[in-house]
């Protein structure tokens, strides 16, 4: 498959930006475009970088064509400052997003989601990644492919304190068997593992992959 076309959303963030890098660096791919909330400082010449007002979302609509998108977009409660916030990013960006490139005949969907989401869960975070699982999988999209990670390790110098604590807490765990489940995912394996699948053609339309799978 070569001569391929990649389309990122959340490509400034941490899996995103993991992401990017992978597919600048793969043959099939000749071209990556990005969709960003402001300038960025990357440059290549596979690369397109589309500086856009997610608020106008289908202004763009034109512009969101290509073989693969890889939604990789998300911010937590405390960056966001509300819920609403949150789940203006979390949910309502990525599906209008999802639709329009369905709309416009995109053939992969690949959404990072997250261990647990469920649209009935009790807790808000779990309960809108659920939620947008759901509500993509009704899009028409031939191929589409959820990635349910555990936490995530960052890069160095984009990890927070408390994720540093909690990577700790949970390798400790680990070692002595416990939560084996919920063992830290570097942002590399889980990326590598997107880009893979990518290339490869699969006999179900839609496929969730728990960390177990991710892994593997």
């Amino acid at each position: 498959m070569k001569n391929r076309h990649a389309l990122v959303l959340g490509a400034t963030g941490a899996t995103g930006q993991e992401l990017v890098k992978l597919l600048l660096e793969d043959p099939n791919y000749d071209k990556v475009t990005i969709f960003v909330r402001r300038e960025v400082d990357l440059q290549h010449e596979k690369l397109n970088i589309h500086v856009i007002d997610f608020s106008k979302l289908y202004e763009y609509k034109d512009l969101v064509k290509a073989d693969v998108l890889f939604s990789a977009l998300g911010t937590t409660l405390k960056d966001a400052g509300s819920k609403d916030k949150q789940y203006l990013v979390d949910y309502t960006y990525q599906y209008e997003f999802a639709k329009m490139a369905s709309d416009n005949g995109v053939s992969i969907f690949s959404l990072v989601s997250s261990l647990g989401a469920n649209e009935n869960a009790a807790f808000f975070y779990p309960k809108i990644k659920g939620k947008l699982e759901e509500s993509v999988k009704l899009l028409d999209f031939k191929t589409i492919q959820i990635y349910q990670p555990p936490s995530l390790i960052r890069q160095p110098e984009l990890m927070r304190s408390g994720e540093k604590v909690s990577v700790k807490l949970f390798k400790k765990l680990n070692s002595i068997g416990m939560l084996k489940s919920l063992k830290p995912m570097s942002v590399t394996v889980l990326t590598s593992r997107m880009l893979r699948d990518s290339h490869t053609t699969q006999n179900d339309r839609i496929i969730t992959y728990k960390p177990v799978d991710i892994f593997n």
